[in-house]
């Protein structure tokens, strides 16, 4: 399946696309939430485009790889404290940015596991198999025409230093937000946090989906059992 437009080097992709519009559908964020300052709503980075396909048969591609198989089980431990956090997310929303132990406990957990849990599987992936898989990538011709080339690698590690900074943001503003002293300014402050949340929450989803259902597809494909087996080593 595609992963970049060969000749703009950009994301795209209808099959995303409309796993992009499923997410919007059902989360339950609302996705167009006014800011009681009356402010239009910031956006600080618009979730990445998605792909399609050029390499038909990748998705038909069972990863068996145990290296594979582990970042997928770890993305489904991801993914259950994603729903936890956004769910939080949702309930601090509404309660007018009042905490409680339930909600309290969801977004400790959530910041937990990203800098203990998830931030290193991400460095494992940037370690292990990134740097194979860009370069089986390029010589099977998935690659833009830029100088140099971009590849789905190079997008997957762009996502990840969104997470770092979408989640710092997040982070950082709802500390500053409980200790302003201005009402206004302080719900303006938790909106932006919020919506930085949000942001986060949508590209996680994303960068996983990508990830089980293109990367490592094509990783197990491009790549030979005993290279993935010494890449595991590492």
């Amino acid at each position: 399946m595609k992963i970049i437009d060969t000749k703009t080097g950009k994301r795209v992709g209808q099959e995303e696309r409309a796993f992009r519009t499923k997410l919007k559908e059902e989360d339950p964020i609302t996705r167009n939430v006014e800011k009681e300052t009356g402010v239009a709503e910031l956006s600080p980075m618009e979730p990445p485009g998605t792909y399609e396909a050029n390499v038909p048969e990748a998705k038909e591609v069972k990863v068996t790889h145990p290296m594979l198989v582990q970042y997928m089980r770890e993305h489904e431990r991801a993914r259950e404290v994603l729903d936890r956090f956004e769910k939080a997310m949702l309930a601090y929303h509404e309660a007018g940015f009042k905490l409680n132990d339930e909600i309290n406990d969801a977004l400790r957990e959530f910041f937990t596991f990203y800098e203990e849990d998830l931030f290193a599987h991400n460095q494992r992936e940037e370690r292990q198999l990134f740097p194979l898989l860009h370069e089986r990538l390029i010589e099977s011709g998935e690659h833009s025409e830029s100088k140099p080339p971009t590849t789905a690698v190079d997008m997957m590690e762009d996502d990840h230093v969104k997470f770092i900074q979408l989640s710092a943001l997040a982070f950082n503003i709802l500390g500053l937000a409980a200790r302003l002293p201005d009402e206004r300014s302080r719900g303006f402050a938790f909106q932006v946090a919020f919506n930085n949340a949000r942001e986060l929450v949508e590209l996680i989803r994303l960068h996983i989906y990508r990830e089980d259902h293109v990367v490592f597809p094509l990783a197990q494909k491009l790549i030979g059992a005993e290279e993935l087996d010494a890449l595991a080593r590492n």
